[in-house]
């Protein structure tokens, strides 16, 4: 991790996600920015939360882990999206690692400061129901898609959402985050796909899917898939 000492980049941030309407003009001074390369770990399980995050540009993934050492896979995070709110808002140990799986900027607000002077704010307040709410909507929705529906259906619904006006959809992320997002493993999905190719329901061309029967694709699907940062 890196501090980034670029007063002129973090007034473009504050100005491009409006954060002085979460806090005020004063939380300016207390914010700095950090910049994590791929791979880097940002927030430990257990560990105290020292920081509350923005993320302002790249693409962060949230993972839970298990007491037996193994993690769970929940979401990944991109564009304006904020870390630590559980957290912070109880007071308690992070409850999740988080990644960076792309070069990433935060903007880091110390925990203290925010406790101190900003837990009362009614703008901050709303901010972090928000935030917490549309995450707990995402987990509950993803994890319970996962759970009911064949892979096939879950693919289904993931391309129905993302679907563009040239009938197609272009893949920003990987196989194996598509896979790690649908609960599944990238041998399964890479199946999954062929199957649908086989069926002459989707043409798949590298990082463009191509949908050939969105009528057959659409009664493949039982939900429309919540979005996947």
């Amino acid at each position: 991790m890196k501090k980034v000492t670029n007063i002129k980049l973090l007034n473009r941030y504050f100005v491009k996600y409006n954060v002085e309407n979460i806090f005020d003009k004063e939380i300016i001074k207390y914010a700095e920015i950090d910049f994590y390369e791929k791979g880097e770990l940002i927030l430990e399980a257990e560990s105290e939360l020292k920081y509350y995050y923005l993320l302002v540009d790249g693409k962060i993934k949230i993972s839970y882990l298990f007491e037996n050492g193994k993690s769970m896979f929940l979401k990944f995070y991109k564009d304006f999206k904020t870390i630590g709110d559980l957290e912070l808002l109880k007071n308690i140990p992070i409850r999740c690692n988080a990644q960076a799986i792309e070069d990433t900027y935060l903007i880091a607000i110390p925990s203290d400061i925010l406790r101190e002077k900003y837990i009362n704010n009614v703008n901050f307040l709303h901010h972090l129901v928000n935030s917490l709410s549309e995450k707990l909507d995402v987990t509950i929705n993803n994890t319970s898609y996962n759970y009911i529906y064949p892979l096939i259906n879950r693919l289904a619904s993931y391309l129905i959402e993302r679907i563009t006006d040239e009938n197609c959809v272009f893949l920003n992320l990987s196989f194996k985050e598509i896979a790690q997002l649908l609960g599944t493993t990238y041998r399964h999905l890479s199946r999954t796909f062929k199957e649908l190719e086989s069926k002459s329901i989707i043409r798949c061309d590298d990082k463009i899917t191509h949908i050939l029967d969105e009528d057959k694709l659409r009664e493949l699907c039982k939900n429309t898939y919540i979005q996947d940062i």
